[in-house]
């Protein structure tokens, strides 16, 4: 939650996924986002739509009424060995 990572649309390799995951594939990083109703925002990512996405505070990592929600965001690093 405190820190922020930038990563460059030319680097962008693919995006696969399902409604309650999706991996976004840079050429240096993979992010993984959990969570529900996440096909719309895996459309937006693969026409490259997004700006910014956000990991929820921990009272909202959880679904309240609505159907779409980010869990959490993971990001790694691929190594080049």
């Amino acid at each position: 939650l405190k820190r922020t990572i930038v990563l460059s649309w030319s680097q962008f390799v693919y995006a696969e996924g399902s409604d309650d995951e999706i991996r976004i594939a840079f050429a240096s990083h993979d992010v993984i986002i959990r969570g529900a109703g996440l096909a719309a925002l895996l459309a937006d990512v693969s026409a490259q739509r997004v700006s910014s996405i956000n990991e929820p505070a921990r009272p909202d990592r959880f679904p309240g009424t609505g159907t779409r929600f980010i869990r959490d965001i993971e990001v790694r690093r691929i190594d080049a060995d």
